[in-house]
């Protein structure tokens, strides 16, 4: 049994890292030494795009141009790796509190505000009493998440309410339409401008503007590219 007074870390399987960390530099530098082959064929073609460069690339002593063709790739792979590394969920789970982190920030939430949990393979959603998102950790937005029976795992062992049939509230939320009555001030224009974020797939943008409505009131879900919503306002205020 799990000692209640022993904080559980819950993050990626250490394999699935290491062949992230080993395999996209080595699909990279393999890209690279493709471009390069595929150079040397394209400047015989009657129109290709960026033909000076193609031709430089060509025209590249070597070996210095097979190594560095290698050389780019295996970095391009490293810049994946970074963003992976960058994305990467850990969760805390104490007996009074949980906490994910992920690429430099955190979020916490105490125990006694927590009415349940779940996670799928899109979000890990930690509700409060009145059905908010005290923490949300969403794919869309750039969250890569620990498998998810390693999650109920760790919640469990510490007693969270741990909901394995996920959302409670899915029939609650209702697809957004621009105007829309039942929102509250301003929570129509933070949709419109989360809509043209979507539209660009800036997740940063989108991350912050769901923060926005959260303080509002107003949960979202994305759902085959329209954004759907629900109200978590008490009754007398909404």
């Amino acid at each position: 049994m799990t000692d209640k007074g022993t904080a559980i870390t819950v993050r990626q399987r250490t394999t699935d890292r290491v062949l992230v960390a080993a395999g996209f530099p080595v699909l990279g530098a393999a890209a690279g030494y493709l471009l390069k082959l595929l150079a040397h064929r394209a400047v015989s073609w009657p129109w290709i795009p960026w033909r000076g460069p193609v031709e430089l690339l060509d025209r590249a002593p070597e070996p210095a141009a097979t190594v560095g063709s290698l050389l780019v790739g295996a970095l391009v792979g490293g810049v994946i790796v970074l963003m992976a590394e960058h994305g990467y969920v850990t969760v805390t789970v104490e007996s009074d509190r949980i906490t994910t982190a992920r690429g430099g920030s955190s979020r916490s939430a105490p125990r006694a505000a927590v009415s349940g949990v779940f996670a799928d393979r899109k979000r890990l959603v930690v509700l409060g009493e009145q059905g908010e998102e005290l923490i949300a950790e969403y794919r869309s937005e750039g969250a890569d998440l620990p498998p998810v029976d390693r999650l109920a795992e760790g919640f469990r062992a510490h007693g969270y309410p741990w909901l394995p049939d996920g959302d409670p509230y899915r029939e609650a939320y209702r697809r957004w339409v621009e105007d829309m009555p039942g929102l509250p001030a301003g929570g129509d224009a933070l949709l419109k401008a989360r809509a043209a974020a979507l539209k660009k797939d800036d997740e940063k943008d989108a991350a912050e503007l769901r923060g926005e409505l959260a303080r509002l009131g107003v949960v979202v879900d994305d759902r085959d590219g329209r954004q759907w919503w629900r109200d978590t306002r008490p009754p007398g205020r909404a």
